[in-house]
């Protein structure tokens, strides 16, 4: 694989045959070619963005399951940062003043870093294996992560070597871990929107609504990679035991997200299969809204009555000893 001058390989953003093929059997090849692949499109294709609505978001997730007593931690790692969502929008909420992001993907790191230049924020980062993290011992005030928990074959083994980067008293802060119900019907839900939306669209009457068809066949193919990236799901509880065996302590993990990703996985999977300058402003801010209201609804209402594993995402904290 070639390396840029750091060290680090390169992106490879259009993978052969042959490694797709090899990806099959090899969970961390696959993520590095379906990240490599997605990183150009990554914000877009998430609504993704480095602004207020996203500063809440991100803000508002990491104080629902740590607070922010501790508040600005002065040096951070996101572990899996994807383009930098998660840590450059807790940068931007005055959680974090230094940061370092790391992930799998060189193309992934590269956007993230890139994204960090454009904002102005104080990042460094390394392509970086979870379950063998290229800093020293003691590093970091705080190590986060969004929605990469799934991705790592080896949970326990990442966890230990997030406490060993992590300096004595610091925390670490997951979220957007799938939970094992959640992932059931979500995926039911996007399976089912994706064959209504590109069955009906084929109706001479809404053919402006279809999106080309080597378009269709590449988020075919992307998703086919995607079921082999997505590795786990989570029960809070055991995810729970997973963390205190690695040693942390302080344990704690909410979820979030019933009624919110009931309506958001048919939005999302709706706008993934129709041509994107159909969604217009007003169907963004739609969306938007209407999830806003139903997070309301989901935090004030359905968290007091339903199971906290019927939410779709999990969120866990905890510090190192």
């Amino acid at each position: 694989m070639a390396s840029d001058p750091s060290g680090d390989p390169v992106p490879n953003p259009h993978a052969t045959e042959a490694e797709v093929e090899a990806a099959r059997s090899d969970p961390k090849l696959a993520n590095v070619l379906y990240h490599d692949w997605e990183a150009d499109t990554y914000d877009e294709k998430w609504s993704i963005s480095y602004d207020e609505r996203c500063i809440d978001y991100a803000v508002g997730r990491f104080r629902a399951v740590a607070g922010d007593a501790e508040w600005p931690y002065q040096k951070a790692m996101e572990l899996g940062s994807g383009t930098g969502f998660f840590l450059l929008n807790l940068m931007q909420g005055g959680v974090i003043k230094q940061g370092s992001v790391t992930d799998l993907s060189p193309g992934m790191v590269q956007v993230a870093l890139r994204n960090a230049a454009q904002l102005g924020l104080d990042v460094d980062g390394r392509v970086a294996d979870a379950e063998r993290i290229p800093y020293d011992d003691d590093t970091f005030d705080l190590v986060v992560g969004h929605a990469v928990l799934h991705h790592i074959p080896d949970v326990p083994a990442a966890f230990r070597e997030v406490l060993r980067v992590l300096k004595p008293g610091g925390r670490f802060v997951f979220a957007g871990e799938p939970t094992r119900i959640g992932d059931r019907y979500a995926r039911k839900l996007g399976q089912l929107t994706w064959w209504l939306t590109t069955n009906v669209t084929k109706l001479p009457p809404l053919a402006a609504w279809r999106r080309p068809q080597s378009e269709l066949d590449e988020s075919s193919r992307a998703a086919a990679l995607e079921a082999i990236v997505d590795l786990h799901t989570f029960d809070p509880a055991e995810l729970e035991r997973v963390v205190r065996d690695a040693g942390a302590t302080d344990v704690r993990a909410v979820t979030e997200e019933l009624a919110a990703a009931l309506f958001g996985w048919p939005v999302r999977t709706f706008e993934a299969a129709v041509p994107q300058e159909k969604l217009t402003l007003g169907w963004r801010l739609f969306a938007y809204k209407a999830w806003l209201r139903l997070s309301w609804l989901d935090e004030k209402v359905l968290s007091r009555i339903a199971p906290r594993q019927v939410f779709y995402n999990v969120l866990v904290t905890g510090t190192k000893p």
